[in-house]
C-alpha cells in the first residue's frame, strides 16, 4: 500500500516536471529552435495533427525557421496555424516554403521572459508540493486504519521518502529554471 502511494506520487511529480519542460520550450529564446513550433497543430483531412507530421521544420540559421509542408495544399493551412498560435510570429511564404524570421530579443523582453520562467517553475513547485501533501495524507489515513497494520515508524519512514522525492523534483525544476534563464540571457 505504501509502495503504491510512493509510486503514484513519483509518477505525478514526473508528469509535473514534463509539463514544466513543455511550457519552457514554448518560451522563445534568442535563437531559432524547431521545438518552438512543437505545440502547434494543423487541420489535416479533418483531424488535428502536430505540425511536424505534415511538414519538415528546420532551423536554417540562428534567426530563421524554415517549414516545408509535404503537400502543396497544406501551405495555407500551416501558415494560418502559425499566425493563430500564441507565439506572435508572422510567417513569410515563398512558393511551398514558409520562413519565420525571429526578431532579436531586447534586454527588457529577456527580463520579462525570465520572470515568466520563474513563474512557471514556481507553479511546478507548488504542484509537486501538493502531490507531497496528498501522498502524506494518504499515508496518515493508512496509519489510522488499524487493519492495515502500519506502524508509526513505517509511516514516518514513508513520509520521509515522500519528502526526499519532493526535494529531488523541486531541485530538478530549479535546474531547469537556471538553464532556461542562462539560455534567455545569452546574447
Amino acid at each position: 500500500m505504501i509502495d503504491d502511494i510512493q509510486k503514484d506520487a513519483e509518477t505525478r511529480m514526473k508528469k509535473s516536471l514534463e509539463s514544466l519542460r513543455q511550457d519552457l520550450t514554448k518560451l522563445r529564446t534568442g535563437r531559432a529552435q524547431t521545438s518552438l513550433l512543437d505545440h502547434i497543430t494543423v487541420s489535416y483531412y479533418g483531424s488535428e495533427v502536430p505540425l511536424n507530421q505534415v511538414a519538415s521544420v528546420t532551423a536554417s540559421d540562428a534567426r530563421t525557421l524554415t517549414i516545408q509542408p509535404w503537400e502543396k495544399d497544406m501551405v495555407a493551412v500551416v501558415e494560418k496555424a502559425i499566425m493563430t498560435s500564441d507565439l506572435g510570429l508572422t510567417p513569410n511564404t515563398a512558393g511551398t516554403i514558409i520562413r519565420i524570421n525571429l526578431p532579436p530579443l531586447t534586454e527588457e523582453r529577456r527580463r520579462d521572459m525570465v520572470k515568466l520562467v520563474r513563474q512557471e517553475v514556481e507553479n511546478a513547485r507548488v504542484a509537486i508540493r501538493n502531490i507531497r501533501r496528498d501522498a502524506i495524507s494518504d499515508i496518515k489515513e493508512v496509519e489510522k486504519d488499524k487493519d492495515m497494520g502500519l506502524s508509526e515508524d513505517d509511516a514516518r519512514h514513508a513520509q520521509e521518502a515522500i519528502q526526499k522525492l519532493t526535494d529531488h523534483y523541486v531541485a530538478r525544476a530549479d535546474e531547469m529554471m537556471e538553464a532556461k534563464e542562462k539560455e534567455l540571457m545569452e546574447v
